[in-house]
Formats: C-alpha cells, sequence, structure tokens
C-alpha cells in the first residue's frame, strides 16, 4: 500500500503545522493592573484550546488545531514573565504612564487617550502604547503644555494637553463632568 493513502505521523506534516513565534517587542513590557489580569487571561483561555485540540484523535488535525493556541501559549507565557506592571500614577500634574490626556490638536480636534501598555492598547477604546510617537511626546507634559510641529512630523500640527486625569478603570467607566475649552474633561470614579 502507498503511503500517500496512510495516516502516519510525518515530519512533514509536523513542520507544517509549526507555527512561527509571534514577535516580541523589544520595549520593556510595561503593564497596568487591568493589562496583567488581561495576558493572564488570554494565556488561560490558549491553554485551554490547546487541551481541548489535544482530544482529537487524527493526529494531523490535532496538530493543526493546536499550532496556534501553542504559539499563544509562548507568547503569553513570556509577555506575563516579563510583565512590569506599573501603578497608576498619584499625581495629575504631569502625563504619564497609565494617565488619561486629552490634548487639542493644531488643527483644532480634541482627542483623550490613556497610555498603556504595548498588548493592551487599542486606539479605538482610546488607549495607546506608552511607545507611540504621540504617548512618547505627551509623557512629562502639563497642562497647557505644546508639543510643537517639528518634534511631530508625521502629524505637521502641534498638541496642547488639555487634562490629564488618573482614570484608574477603563475609560467606558469614565464619566464627562465639565468644562474644558468649550467641550468637557473626564473624570474618573
Amino acid at each position: 500500500m502507498s503511503v500517500a493513502f496512510t495516516k502516519e505521523d510525518s515530519a512533514e506534516t509536523a513542520s507544517e503545522t509549526l507555527l512561527p513565534d509571534r514577535p516580541i517587542s523589544p520595549h520593556p513590557n510595561r503593564v497596568t493592573e487591568a493589562g496583567l489580569k488581561a495576558l493572564e487571561f488570554q494565556l488561560h483561555q490558549a491553554r485551554e484550546s490547546y487541551e481541548t485540540a489535544q482530544k482529537i484523535e487524527d493526529v494531523n488535525e490535532r496538530r493543526r488545531q493546536a499550532a496556534i493556541p501553542l504559539r499563544d501559549i509562548r507568547y503569553f507565557a513570556a509577555r506575563v514573565r516579563t510583565a512590569q506592571v506599573i501603578t497608576n500614577p498619584t499625581s495629575t500634574d504631569t502625563v504619564a504612564f497609565g494617565s488619561t490626556v486629552t490634548f487639542r490638536r493644531g488643527d483644532g480636534r480634541v482627542q483623550k487617550y490613556r497610555i498603556v501598555g504595548e498588548d493592551e492598547a487599542d486606539p479605538k477604546a482610546g488607549s495607546i502604547s506608552f511607545v507611540s510617537p504621540v504617548a512618547k511626546f505627551l509623557m512629562g507634559k502639563a497642562v497647557g503644555d505644546e508639543v510643537g510641529a517639528a518634534k511631530i512630523l508625521s502629524m505637521k500640527r502641534s498638541l496642547r494637553v488639555s487634562f490629564v486625569s488618573q482614570c484608574t478603570t477603563s475609560l467606558s467607566e469614565c464619566a464627562v463632568t465639565g468644562p474644558m475649552f468649550g467641550g468637557a474633561f473626564i473624570s474618573c470614579s
């Protein structure tokens, strides 16, 4: 009988299902407390998916189904192991890791973001990584400070810090409560 019609383990099949590791950032793995919990949860989910895949009888299908969870286990285990939990800032005098900052762009648009770790950043949800260009330029700035366009070449406009808060929860749990340059500012409960 030809080998083509048998279901045997083969080195070729094994190598087809071994996925390369997810790239790990060269930056320090700074996270908020919520960010560490999210990493731990994702590691737990990857382990559960891997265990589920191990119950598949067909060897080749088992390898295919286990490939992604196995790669994710390696990634999230490394991120949890190297995580540096940064406590929430105690002052709203300057922008720091964990701060929620509201700023006005040179074209008049007002934006607000919480500065967090790389794995927890989601600009659409209102959080940016501390290594993003905007966060780098805002860190250490106080209300009223302006970052000139020359420093932010890609934006071709300046940024002015409007408000800094110590939002310890997600932005969706923060309340809009008062006047700020004709708009509103965020306060956290």
